[in-house]
């Protein structure tokens, strides 16, 4: 992993001082009983399927993982060359726990898995997605999904 001292200066500049969006209050709300759940992911690891075109740089867009679709043939678009994705290779889990999540559905820890899972490329300015991000909840809503797990890469 890089530091920030170690970065270029005109980047770790841009980093530092980009603009981020501002939320307003949180309500409160009464969620169900995980138990009751249904669950998705939500990755930040550039995930894709193999047949779906690449992230470009700076995009804010998704992409969408079907829960039923052949892990193994994800592919790891993340364009940051800094980005080490040693632990993706040995264990996808590292970067799209769906294996963990299978497992909470197993054991009754959560209702179910979604049926679908998304992926953002991590390495966009939070301002770019934030508009497309409003709109997957939407997506997520329809998808009658209660809850997610958030995967920052």
């Amino acid at each position: 992993m890089v530091h920030l001292r170690e970065l270029p200066e005109q980047l770790r500049e841009a980093l530092i001082n980009q603009s981020l969006p501002e939320f307003g209050d949180t309500p409160w709300i009464n969620p169900k009983p995980l138990n009751e759940c249904r669950v998705a992911l939500v990755s930040t690891a550039g995930l894709h399927r193999r047949e779906d075109p690449s992230f470009a740089p700076g995009a804010g867009d998704y992409r969408i993982i079907p829960d039923d679709y052949d892990m193994n043939n994800l592919v790891m678009g993340h364009v940051s060359t800094n980005f080490d994705r040693s632990g993706y290779y040995q264990d996808i889990n590292t970067s799209f726990p769906i294996d963990r999540l299978r497992e909470l559905a197993k054991e009754g820890a959560i209702g179910s898995v979604a049926n679908r899972h998304f992926s953002f490329m991590g390495a966009t300015p939070p301002t770019v997605m934030e508009p497309v991000a409003r709109d997957l909840a939407g997506v997520l809503k329809g998808d009658n999904v209660d809850a997610v797990v958030l995967v920052p890469v």
